[in-house]
């Protein structure tokens, strides 16, 4: 068995003295010791996701019924807006009004042209003609339909296949709540697009980074060593060990790490938020295994606290240079706020399920601004050096793994955890370990397994949500389980 300190003899023994951050809940706050990061949502400092919000409606129309009042049709949704402001306030809905002629929208043609998504809500029957010419605007347009609305929806699924459908979707719910689940692919259009990732690495990348500038408008930059290394330099020894500290005394156990190995991590770490907000970008990544393990890791420090940090913080570290899981993980922040797990699987088919693994594990799977998981403080498996979080996630909760390859694929699937080891004696694979039990079938999954090991695993059934932002970005989207 590994000998290892409790979180409190270990400060007692190294850190006398040392006043730590805590926050009202109790719960550690990171980076309390700076301003902190400047981000309108987790995934994206630059600006406010923009939505055409356009209310379909025909005077003609006799059902559900002839006297139909819109104002008040328009107040009630209105109030339900006002119920969702809290996940909606990152949303400016730039274009709001009634439309009930296809000449008024063509009026407002170019408002409609600076949008990230048109929300277009059905009120009755006789919108065809409406909806036919908000879609020739040839945006990302999500349909939202109560029963009652009209007769319209017998012909949606039709329109769809159709090039004029391309990039429609439907809601058909009376769940009013799904008003804002139909913005939330709108948000990771926009996050894609204003997204900046530092890419650490001295290897070519820039074929991909052409392919997904193009495709997303996301920015990869190129960072050079010294930059870091500069960053570094410039942490306070003071800010360093403050950090530290919130990081030993958050954990349930100090392992392997020792205090120094911890300090340097942080200072690597606090370099990172310093390096993202001076660049305006949301993602760092690092070579961590290949040209960058000499220079940076044996030298200076594993980035693996860092990344952890900027996870729970709502940005990204991404370890690996794996440019394909920093997409896939902006992605994810932008469907649902929550950060992803890049991890190593591998297979049981005695129980139909996939471990999930990675030394990598970010505390806040939940999203920034909830709590926090239990977590040790342990070396690199592999390296048995260096400092990582060895989270413990939750068991029962529902998960979505997937992974966008290139620019025009996307492979995914669905599960639940049932199990969360975090034992000491289980030295087999990476620190953070999730037990899954697939939807489907993992013989399936494996033998459909292509385009490499990782992918990046985030909290909750996504699949709806992936489904809609894949149709808009015109992505085929694979189930690997079926």
């Amino acid at each position: 068995m590994l000998q290892c300190i409790k979180r409190r003899e270990f400060i007692r023994l190294t850190t006398a003295g040392t006043v730590l951050c805590l926050s009202p809940s109790g719960l550690l706050t990171f980076g309390m010791n700076r301003k902190g990061p400047k981000i309108i949502s987790p995934g994206c400092r630059r600006s406010k996701v923009k939505v055409a919000k356009l209310y379909m409606g025909t005077s003609h129309g006799l059902w559900p019924k002839p006297d139909m009042n819109f104002d008040e049709e328009i107040s009630f949704y209105e109030r339900q807006f006002t119920n969702l402001e809290e996940e909606l306030s990152d949303v400016d809905f730039v274009v709001n009004r009634l439309v009930t002629s296809a000449e008024e929208v063509t009026s407002i043609r170019n408002e409609l042209e600076e949008v990230d998504g048109i929300l277009a809500i059905h009120f009755n029957i006789g919108i065809g003609p409406i909806l036919t010419e908000i879609l020739r605007a040839g945006q990302p347009t999500m349909v939202f339909a109560v029963p009652y609305s009209g007769h319209e929806w017998v012909g949606f699924g039709q329109l769809q296949k159709e090039p004029l459908g391309a990039k429609m979707e439907c809601i058909l719910s009376s769940d009013y709540t799904q008003l804002a689940a139909a913005i939330r692919p709108f948000r990771a259009i926009h996050h894609l697009r204003e997204a900046k990732i530092l890419n650490l690495s001295t290897r070519d990348f820039e074929d991909y980074a052409n392919d997904v500038k193009q495709k997303f408008g996301t920015e990869i930059k190129q960072i050079q060593l010294q930059l870091v290394i500069d960053a570094y330099h410039s942490i306070s020894d003071k800010e360093a060990k403050l950090e530290a500290e919130r990081w030993i005394e958050g954990a349930m156990q100090v392992v392997e790490p020792s205090r120094e190995e911890i300090i340097k991590s942080t200072r690597l770490a606090l370099a990172f938020e310093k390096l993202l907000d001076e660049e305006d970008a949301t993602v760092i990544t690092a070579d961590c295994y290949g040209s960058m393990h000499g220079p940076l890791c044996q030298t200076y420090a594993y980035p693996c606290i860092g990344f952890s940090r900027l996870n729970d913080m709502g940005l990204g570290g991404i370890c690996e240079s794996d440019l394909r899981s920093a997409m896939t993980h902006i992605l994810f922040q932008g469907l649902s706020g929550k950060p992803g797990f890049i991890n190593d699987p591998t297979v049981d088919e005695s129980n139909n399920t996939i471990i999930l693994a990675h030394c990598l594990g970010s505390t806040k799977m939940d999203g920034p601004y909830k709590a926090a998981a239990p977590y040790n403080l342990r070396t690199i498996m592999e390296r048995q050096e260096g400092a990582v979080t060895q989270v413990k996630m939750r068991n029962g909760q529902k998960v979505t793994q997937a992974q966008l390859i290139g620019t025009d694929l996307l492979h995914y699937f669905t599960g639940k955890i049932v199990d969360t080891p975090v034992s000491l004696e289980d030295d087999r694979g990476c620190r953070t370990k999730i037990t899954v039990e697939v939807d489907g079938d993992i013989t399936k999954l494996w033998k459909n397994w292509s385009h490499g090991l990782h992918r990046v695993t985030c909290y909750g059934d996504l699949s709806r949500e992936l489904q809609h932002f894949c149709r808009f970005k015109e992505i085929e989207m694979i189930n690997e389980a079926v």
